[in-house]
């Protein structure tokens, strides 16, 4: 098996483009890094490249201690989130505020609207630091003109970085990956380009070195790739050891995390150690010194990658590798020349990783060992990818096993509609019959309750750990599978709760009690429909019938906003059958509170001429 294919072959994206986007985005670094950004648009080459410059001040990289990180903004990028779990994203600040000044005050949006329009292949791109401006950019241009699943754009944007620093935490990644984005999002890094390490250090293990760093990297500088400076050889010294040595810690954890450890050390020392959040996301192509593109897409192997492929093998050897780590930022054009005519290794399959340098390897194996060597990989490091290779395997082996639960998950639904059948030929809803569990199909009914609990709570719980793949809250199987559970299920448990009065200890189900089983699938529908959170809440209709129930009727006044609120999503649910006719029949716990509210609200509802008062 050969894994050497072409760039643009593999990465859906042509080599001219690529080397476009990295000539344009060397060219707002070192001859307009004060402008907002380069817009390059062709039109007999249909295409329209967005270039970054970066900006040299501490505080462009960092505005606070330890890593300056902070959470998305969800206005401008709702979907950088959990859906289950509703947690927000981090990125780094000063980048995010960088862009939404930049989109404030430009006319980047309506530029990236009329190339949209035009249905030109858009590229966003940058070098250093204006390379997570360019990736938010780029989320920013996807959420905005191509999240909706009404329609199939024929261009999706790319996101093209050189010598980017990690711009976002691990939800920043599972968020892209969940929404099949991640590809569109191309990284090259060299070997020894300190740069894209650099955001897993705290400021104040670097922060005195940056000053001559930025002015070695920055074209405004007088010491502009200047290696002559005095300080320049212990500056880079110093600061590429601070770098790497925090890139130890943060590799070091994961891979234990990888590898299963259950050391309880790890956890004391991580309570009082704090690491970066950042971590990568998106394709990787390292690039070597001989030459060789070497294609990643699992971020866990990326992030050991980072560490394990700039290590030194010698002490002496310590200053030159520092003086590259610098160098080697801005060596991006060399390392496009001759793209058209190179082949780029796609190095995904970890779990054929040989450990050693086996004679006996087939070809796929020798290929990957020969890619190990290119990258400098060591045994640890060739265990920390194999683990972490391991560790993706395992997750769409858990993804199989939770899909092999559908049939049964299908099954216990099937007998919940037979015993609302069965109820309504009683001419009583279901959800007061179960309420009142006074027939053996009451009971029958309250197992296949907690059989389906005991199958969804299993899925959840292995979501919460990230177990899954990040694409699997996107699943459309599960979405709607997921939907049909909570709307059969979920007033199942809504009257099992109020039936045992647990609403007098725990308060109201909505509040304390709601299992996580329903808020995750309710989030999942919600999403999927590009809905806003609780747009999606039928099936706690009865959660909330019961809790206005409990207000006594004198107390009217205080509950006329919420009554009249229901009112109206029950309409609407009524109206797309989310709702069923047995809420109006005459001894239904609904129908029972309706009545006793004020006559003049009764004679100006929707809900009258369905009651009989």
């Amino acid at each position: 098996m050969d894994g050497r294919r072409s760039v643009g072959e593999r990465l859906e994206l042509r080599e001219d483009l690529i080397k476009k986007a990295c000539s344009f985005a060397m060219k707002a670094h070192e001859k307009f890094p004060g402008k907002a950004y380069l817009y390059e648009k062709s039109q007999s080459s249909n295409y329209a490249i967005f270039a970054f410059p970066g900006l040299w001040a501490v505080g462009d990289w960092y505005t606070h201690k330890p890593f300056g990180e902070t959470k998305v903004n969800t206005a401008l990028f709702r979907f950088l989130r959990s859906i289950g779990t509703d947690e927000v994203a981090l990125v780094n600040a000063a980048f995010s505020s960088r862009f939404e000044e930049l989109l404030g005050r430009t006319s980047l949006s309506s530029e990236v609207q009329k190339a949209v329009s035009d249905g030109k292949q858009i590229v966003f791109t940058g070098h250093s630091s204006g390379g997570p401006v360019a990736i938010l950019a780029a989320i920013w241009c996807l959420e905005t003109h191509f999240s909706s699943r009404l329609s199939t754009p024929q261009r999706f944007p790319f996101c093209v970085t050189f010598g980017c620093p990690l711009t976002g935490d691990r939800i920043f990644s599972h968020a892209l990956r969940r929404e099949g984005w991640s590809r569109y999002f191309i990284h090259f890094v060299t070997r020894h380009d300190l740069v894209p390490r650099m955001m897993l250090a705290p400021i104040s293990s670097i922060e005195q070195y940056l000053q001559t760093f930025f002015a070695f990297i920055s074209p405004k500088s007088r010491d502009f790739k200047n290696e002559s400076v005095a300080a320049f050889t212990d500056v880079s010294s110093n600061l590429f050891v601070n770098v790497m040595k925090n890139t130890c810690s943060v590799t070091s954890r994961a891979a234990c995390i990888l590898m299963g450890s259950t050391n309880l050390l790890l956890e004391t020392v991580s309570n009082f150690i704090q690491l970066s959040p950042y971590r990568p996301f998106g394709t990787f192509i390292f690039c070597t010194e001989s030459g060789q593109l070497i294609l990643v897409e699992n971020p866990d192997a990326i992030l050991q990658i980072l560490f394990f492929s700039s290590q030194i093998t010698s002490e002496a050897e310590g200053p030159e590798v520092a003086k590259k780590s610098l160098r080697e930022h801005l060596c991006y054009e060399t390392v496009m020349q001759g793209l058209e005519a190179r082949n780029v290794f796609d190095f995904n399959n970890l779990v054929k990783l040989p450990l050693s340098s086996d004679l006996s390897l087939d070809d796929e194996a020798a290929m990957l060992n020969a890619a190990s060597h290119e990258l400098g990989l060591s045994a640890r490091a060739r265990l920390c990818l194999r683990a972490a290779g391991e560790w993706a395997e395992q997750k769409w082996k858990n993804k199989k096993k939770v899909d092999d639960n559908m049939g049964s998950i299908k099954e216990a639904l099937s007998k919940i509609v037979e015993y609302k059948t069965k109820c309504e030929v009683r001419k009583i809803g279901y959800y007061d019959s179960f309420k009142l569990q006074k027939t053996t199909d009451d009971f029958n009914a309250n197992v296949k309750r907690l059989e389906l609990a005991g199958i969804m709570d299993e899925v959840i719980e292995m979501l919460k750990r990230y177990e899954l793949p990040d694409e699997f809250e996107a699943d459309e199987n599960w979405v709607r599978l997921g939907t049909e559970f909570r709307r059969q299920a979920e007033p199942l448990d809504i009257a099992n709760y109020y039936r045992h009065l647990k609403n007098e200890d725990t308060g109201p189900y909505m509040n304390r009690a709601r299992p996580k089983r329903y808020r995750f699938t309710q989030r999942w529908l919600e999403h999927a429909e590009r809905k806003g959170t609780g747009e999606r809440s039928e099936s706690c209709f009865w959660a909330e019938v019961e809790e206005l129930k409990n207000v006594p009727v004198q107390n009217y006044s205080d509950v006329k906003e919420r009554i009249g609120v229901l009112e109206e999503k029950a309409k609407e649910w009524f109206s797309k059958d989310l709702l069923g006719k047995d809420i109006f029949l005459e001894e239904s716990t609904f129908a029972k509170w309706w009545k006793t509210l004020p006559l003049i609200h009764r004679q100006g509802s929707w809900i009258s001429p369905h009651l009989t008062v």
